[in-house]
């Protein structure tokens, strides 16, 4: 295994809200190297944080400690009939083309597809679609290096405990060395944007997300109009046009986004109609692709998210809270709400626990102050018992989440079992889990 580095560099997330100076960084690119990076952590009496793409918002990885970085970890272990075995540090993005050379895909992904697979695991990360469940749901079993350097190997029939506990873990459990995946063939997939009127969606989309494989919608809060966006499994040949979906992308999701958000900014007085504009932008034709091109979408512009997950049936009526607390306050900001719906599951910690969900996520650029309109958001998905996503931002503490997750005592005392010493835990997790 490389050793540490000598003199570790700055590290910052995404999208530069999160920043550490460590006292070391591991590089390991098999196993054993993690193993080794646990044991040396723990003799130094360093903590140590599993670091991936950086695209978690909350300080998951930030320490002063020791971050063991898996990025050199990557790649397919073995394929077995629909299971795929995968390094940790393999990227999402990296991963579909190699599960496509194996003649399989991912059963879902979201919009964004530089996260390494364990952290989109260990978050509890999703896509859309009703009979989908987050990506931790896809895990048959995984590999699980702990805090004695210990590597254990758990699926639901050897230890179910850590099995349900692990999948969506925030590093506290182990570092991840391999997960297995469920694993469809490999398929194609038709996407539709159009433009409705948020009141007619309001009612509709229960039945358009019955009627697709995976929707969504994005509203702009002082529109009265939201994109509804449909993915769709289909045997047509791809549509071609990449460059041009490519471009399109570039100067409609990304450039105007921020442009459009800048003018907001400089002259809040054009923020309606900016949003107006962009919500009318939204629709399209009909794209064609391989399900890991048509997934994700290319994010370029640069910020900070809050998103939580209601009970399914509760979606739309936080939707309309949150629609009232705008018209109320008169709060201008510039950038789309989003909605989904996510399946239910039965893993711990997974904010999908036992419902059936929508999420919704509400951003800010990266450098604005986000603060009061999170909490404001914040109090609303609380009045609709909305659970965090752990890789966006929230202000919960333990007291909080013990409400939220009925198996949350039961996740941490497997946690102080497998850990003791807390060499897993940061300053942000031990607020979570002893605060």
């Amino acid at each position: 295994m490389p050793g540490p580095d000598a003199v570790a560099a700055v590290w910052r997330n995404w999208s530069g809200l999160q920043r550490a100076a460590p006292a070391t960084v591991f590089r390991p690119v098999e196993e054993t190297g993690i193993v080794a990076a646990v044991r040396e952590a723990g003799v130094r009496g360093w903590n140590l944080r599993p670091i991936g793409a950086g695209h978690s918002f909350t300080p998951l990885c930030v320490t002063d400690g020791a971050q063991i970085d898996l990025s050199g970890h990557a790649g397919i272990v073995a394929v077995d009939g629909g299971r795929a075995t995968v390094r940790a540090g393999t990227t999402i993005r990296a991963l579909g083309p190699l599960l496509r050379a194996k003649g399989l895909n991912l059963a879902n992904q979201g919009d964004i597809d530089a996260q390494a697979i364990a952290g989109a695991v260990g978050t509890g990360t999703h896509g859309t679609g009703i009979r989908f469940g987050c990506l931790s749901s896809l895990v048959s079993g995984f590999r699980l290096v702990t805090a004695t350097g210990e590597v254990v190997d758990a699926d639901a029939a050897g230890d179910p405990d850590l099995f349900q506990a692990g999948r969506v873990s925030l590093g506290v459990l182990g570092v991840f060395s391999t997960l297995t995946l469920d694993c469809p063939p490999a398929y194609s997939l038709r996407e539709e944007s159009r433009v409705r009127p948020l009141d007619a969606v309001a009612t509709e989309f229960p039945e358009i997300a019955a009627a697709h494989d995976h929707a969504e919608f994005f509203w702009f809060p002082m529109a009265d109009q939201v994109v509804v966006k449909t993915l769709d499994h289909t045997g047509d040949a791809p549509s071609g046009g990449r460059r041009r979906r490519a471009v399109k992308a570039m100067v409609l999701e990304n450039g105007a986004i921020w442009t459009m958000g800048r003018l907001s900014r400089l002259m809040p007085g054009l923020t309606a109609p900016l949003c107006r504009l962009s919500a009318a932008l939204g629709g399209g034709g009909v794209h064609v692709d391989h399900a890991e091109r048509v997934f994700p979408s290319p994010r370029w512009v640069r910020f900070n998210e809050m998103e939580y997950a209601v009970p399914a049936e509760q979606g739309m009526d936080c939707i309309a809270e949150i629609r009232k607390w705008f018209r109320r306050t008169g709060t201008r900001i510039y950038f789309p709400i989003e909605f989904r719906r996510v399946a239910a599951d039965d893993i711990w910690l997974s904010p999908f626990h036992g419902r059936d969900s929508a999420t919704i996520a509400v951003h800010r650029f990266a450098g604005e102050d986000f603060t009061a309109y999170f909490e404001a958001m914040a109090a609303i998905f609380a009045n609709h018992r909305g659970r965090p996503h752990w890789g966006k931002l929230h202000f919960l503490k333990r007291a909080d989440l013990t409400r939220l997750y009925p198996e949350w005592e039961r996740f941490a005392a497997l946690r102080c079992r497998l850990d003791p010493k807390g060499l897993f835990l940061n300053d942000h997790l031990r607020a979570i889990f002893e605060g």
